[in-house]
């Protein structure tokens, strides 16, 4: 019996389609208070004084000195200067800074208290120029002698591009409700998706409480993508106003807030560089990075930059490699992770950079890519370099063995017959892009598996479920290792008195690692249900075998116990449980991750450009990706597809501008842009399992990325094509006016 690699029905969706799904906002306590947020109005200032209704809380009001600390540190760089605090006490940095909280019996008169509150500031200089902000940290990560193998080069090519400003906009917004037991001060809180043990850690250290007074719920979530379940000013407030006031507090952001108050992302300008002997063969990569990180260092702390410069050789043989990286403050929406954090803005660059030089030394610009490739007898590759705390060591793949599969899939679907079809009366283009992934960050991920007597089994995991579907994966993989069918599995996750152990879902680490958890505790469970299962039927271990849900001796089919009956053999006073022996048939194990592992892929897209407009129209996208081992194929199509809806916007559409002032240009849907089903094409998915992870047991890599990584880089490759530019189309997003502003350069 295997389950894994089956294209089973998602488990969470019966009670979502049925309206029976527990996010944030359908969280209701009796007497609950409504929190509005107060948030300024200008971008930079001094707060001369506040105006405000009686219980309005300021600043002055909270604990002193109230910071929201780093979760990732890297590179050895303090960030502590430069941290958020809950509420601005004497200069504002921002525009949707938190400044004030008011509460109310309902969000209506909430919000009407919060317009009463009137702030005065002594306006201050704005910065809103990535290059006039203030330095906040600068590193490099790299190998080898890059002056030397430049001046070395025959050749070598050099362009400028800008990543534009833009974040997830996921369905639903923030929300949090805070219970507190008035006896003890215990607090209830749901809506802390995403990492909700470092969550509930940091709020007990912010309220100075034991973390076993703080119990997170697992939520339904509509989409995370990085943003939503960080620590947030938000998530201090309201559970301290809870405990303030002994009453339920509840907060729901709306959408004009979450534009200007969760994490921004993206935003970098690149100088990079690569050098080539006279073969087209790549000597060496260079870049440097202004990456515009807003007003403060939010708990991602410097993750993405480092990211940018650690994954920018990407898949490719780089024999010397130099990434800069300057990380500036401006007066702008503090910036954090977003769907492929650092890989989507590097693998643009890196890639358009290969065009230009394909074009220039005149060879074909896929030739080019499989020349410079990685070989898969090249794996596992290390570079002397590190991100996210853990050497990077390309573990296994065929790099090139997927660029050919996907270039026959496109051919196959008509490709590149249809792009020279329309190149006869309109210009069309054809963009490829190789991307490297990162995914399975750890340090760890725990995991128990039980089986009660009625031969239910429960799965209680760290991970956190934001639509990704891993609910259905973690049972898949424990009927796997059970041999049971996954209709009697239940997984709850994210629950922090559950599962105190948990890291979260996040970095494409659910499945790798939080997977591997379950699949080492599963097993365990299973080993001890052998063990047991000896004791009652008289037999050796070795002479039973595991089948359906029960175990029987082999070769003698009436002789055997079910899983269930095992579990009531295992309550305490059972004459089956040897002396000292623990009740209950349970097992928690946890899974330790050194190396992370990198998936891998391709995508092809066919795109139109209108140049009377500037409108570019993305015909056909196929995106090929190696998933190591896909536990259920038709959610990691899902996976990529969704993907590929955020990277059309991102690199098309999305965008955060903001004028001299320092005030957003996009507070509402009528500015920033999303993509909808009419921009979106047709979407072929080619999902490889070719390269199984060597480093857990599943031999799984993330899926979660991969849809959106390359397509900033393959939509501006097929704009640079159908425009027939010799250098770089220099930015992303290509909105019409920039494309209109590229061919008016080219006539």
């Amino acid at each position: 019996m295997t389950f894994i690699g089956e294209r089973l029905p998602r488990k969470e969706d019966p009670r979502l389609l049925r309206g029976l799904g527990r996010f944030g906002d359908d969280q209701d306590r009796p007497g609950q208070l409504w929190m509005r947020v107060v948030r300024s109005p200008v971008a930079h200032g001094r707060i001369v004084s506040i105006s405000a209704p009686p219980g309005v809380i300021t600043a002055a009001d909270l604990p002193s000195d109230l910071r929201i600390p780093v979760r990732l540190k890297v590179q050895d760089i303090d960030l502590d200067e430069f941290l958020q605090p809950v509420l601005a006490s004497q200069t504002v940095r921002y525009v949707g800074e938190p400044v004030a909280v008011v509460l109310a019996d309902d969000p209506y008169e909430a919000e009407d208290i919060a317009e009463q509150v009137e702030i005065e500031f002594d306006e201050l200089p704005v910065a809103v120029e990535t290059g006039d902000g203030q330095l906040a940290a600068e590193f490099e990560l790299g190998y080898g002698d890059v002056e030397q193998a430049f001046q070395n080069a025959d050749h070598v090519v050099e362009i400028e591009f800008d990543v534009g400003r833009h974040s997830a906009v996921p369905l639903e917004p923030r929300a949090l409700l805070a219970d507190v037991d008035p006896a003890t001060g215990a607090l209830q809180i749901f809506g802390m998706t995403k990492v909700p043990v470092f969550n509930r850690d940091v709020l007990s250290r912010m309220l100075g409480i034991d973390e076993n007074l703080i119990h997170v719920h697992a939520m339904d979530a509509g989409g995370g993508f990085g943003v939503r379940g960080e620590f947030y000013p938000e998530d201090f407030l309201v559970p301290w106003l809870a405990r303030k006031l002994c009453k339920p507090v509840k907060w729901v952001e709306d959408r004009a807030e979450h534009l200007v108050a969760v994490n921004h992302s993206r935003q970098q300008r690149h100088v990079a560089a690569a050098a080539f002997d006279k073969t087209g063969t790549l000597l060496a990569l260079r870049d440097e990075v202004l990456h515009d990180n807003g007003a403060y260092a939010r708990t991602h702390g410097i993750i993405v930059p480092e990211l940018t410069v650690a994954m920018f050789p990407g898949p490719y043989r780089v024999p010397v490699f130099n990434g800069r990286i300057r990380v500036m403050l401006t007066n702008k929406t503090p910036c954090g992770t977003y769907r492929a954090p650092g890989r989507f803005e590097g693998t643009a660059v890196r890639e358009q950079l290969l065009d230009v030089a394909a074009d220039r030394l005149g060879i074909d610009r896929v030739e080019l890519r499989r020349k410079n490739l990685l070989a898969a007898g090249e794996l596992p590759h290390t570079r002397e370099m590190s991100t996210l705390g853990t050497d990077v060591v390309l573990d296994s793949g065929d790099y090139i063995g997927l660029l050919d599969k996907a270039m026959v899939e496109a051919d196959r679907l008509g490709y590149f017959a249809e792009v020279e079809k329309l190149r006869a009366g309109r210009q069309a283009g054809l963009g490829v892009a190789m991307f490297l992934e990162k995914s399975g960050l750890g340090p760890q991920e725990t995991a128990d598996v039980m089986i009660s007597p009625s031969g239910d089994v429960r799965v209680h995991s760290g991970g956190t479920s934001l639509g990704q579907g891993i609910e259905t994966a973690l049972a898949q993989v424990t009927a796997d290792a059970l041999g049971v069918d996954p209709a009697v599995i239940t997984v709850i996750n994210g629950d922090t008195n559950l599962q105190p152990f948990g890291g979260g879902s996040w970095a494409s680490r659910s499945t790798v690692v939080g997977g591997s958890a379950v699949h080492r505790a599963a097993l365990a469970v299973r080993q001890r249900a052998v063990e047991i299962a000896s004791r009652m039927l008289e037999v050796a271990e070795e002479d039973l075998e595991v089948r359906n849900g029960a175990i029987g001796v082999k070769g003698a089919p009436g002789s055997s116990v079910t899983f269930a009956d095992v579990a009531k053999a295992c309550r305490p006073g059972s004459p089956h449980l040897l002396p000292d022996e623990p009740a209950g048939l349970t097992e928690r194990r946890r899974f330790e991750v050194e190396h992370m592992t990198y998936p891998y892929g391709v995508h092809i897209v066919l795109v139109d450009v209108d140049a009377a407009t500037g409108q570019v129209k993305v015909l056909r996208y196929l995106v090929a990706y190696e998933v190591g081992r896909a536990i259920n194929p038709t959610m990691v199509e899902g996976q990529l597809l969704g993907g590929v809806a955020q990277g059309v916007g991102g690199a098309l559409l999305e965008e955060f501008r903001y004028d001299d002032a320092g005030q957003p240009q996009a507070v509402t849907f009528m500015d920033y842009l999303m993509p909808t089903a009419a921009e979106l094409p047709p979407i072929d998915i080619l999902v490889a399992q070719d390269a199984p992870a060597p480093g857990n047991p599943l031999g799984v890599k993330g899926a979660g990325e991969g849809g959106l990584t390359a397509a900033g880089a393959a939509i501006a490759g097929a704009i640079r094509d159908a425009l027939g530019l010799t250098g770089s189309v220099g930015c992303l997003p290509m909105t019409a006016e920039r494309v209109r502003g590229l061919i008016k350069e080219g006539k």
